[in-house]
């Protein structure tokens, strides 16, 4: 797939210029993510642009909130297809990632193009948050932890904060309810050891709709409680 118009707004929404290697695992991922979704169903995005906008750019756009640097752990809750995590390692190489996603067929995709395109540093995990949440190989020992239409913010809290370090940094990538969602999380998010620290607005080309980052500081440990079993945060939500 050609990305030039992901290279162009990548420089003039983030002032990134996409290293060549990035643009050549990006239109491999691209490829790769049509020919499975046709047997799978990972995405009902399949027109070029859109997933370059939609999904790489949309992706990428996590650079507004957080500085990438070398080793920095980052998880991907409910990572579905990728999105965001593996177009920001991708682009930032040296960070070290994990692509939690509970469904077979999704994790079968992403471990098949890991190995396509030869990462080191990521690891895809099968579980639920839930179960991770609760597991001391990776309850709060993550920097950064993304999601991206995972569910609403009052659950999605649990599902995200036990994995972060305490000083570290949640991002939720949201659409046109993202302020009312963090509203909606306050007493949740406080409960867990976090507090919103801002929401920024994202506006990417050729999409109508804004795009939000829900930005949240973890500056507490999360009580042993949390989360609760699987199934719990949807069902019933911390208020």
């Amino acid at each position: 797939m050609n990305l030039d118009l992901l290279v162009r707004c990548s420089h003039d929404l983030l002032g990134l210029d996409l290293p060549t290697d990035a643009q050549r695992a990006l239109s491999i991922y691209a490829d790769e993510l049509l020919e499975w979704n046709e047997k799978f169903n990972l995405t009902a995005i399949t027109a070029p642009e859109e997933i370059e906008m939609r999904h790489f750019l949309d992706s990428l756009s996590v650079l507004r909130a957080i500085p990438f640097k070398p080793g920095l752990r980052v998880i991907d809750v409910g990572a579905g297809a990728g999105f965001p995590g593996l177009p920001l390692r991708l682009v930032f190489p040296s960070i070290e990632l994990t692509l939690l996603e509970a469904t077979t067929k999704k994790t079968a995709f992403l471990e098949h193009l890991v190995r396509r395109l030869k990462l080191a540093n990521v690891q895809v995990l099968n579980a639920r948050a839930e179960d991770a949440g609760q597991d001391p190989a990776h309850r709060e020992k993550y920097d950064l932890v993304l999601a991206r239409a995972v569910a609403q913010m009052p659950a999605l809290a649990e599902y995200m904060l036990p994995l972060c370090r305490v000083g570290g940094k949640c991002v939720a990538l949201k659409g046109e309810s993202a302020v009312h969602e963090a509203r909606q999380a306050e007493n949740a998010l406080h409960l867990l050891g976090g507090r919103v620290e801002k929401v920024i607005p994202v506006e990417l080309p050729q999409v109508a709709e804004t795009h939000y980052l829900v930005v949240i500081h973890k500056n507490a440990a999360t009580p042993p409680a949390y989360p609760r079993r699987a199934g719990i945060p949807a069902k019933r939500p911390l208020r």
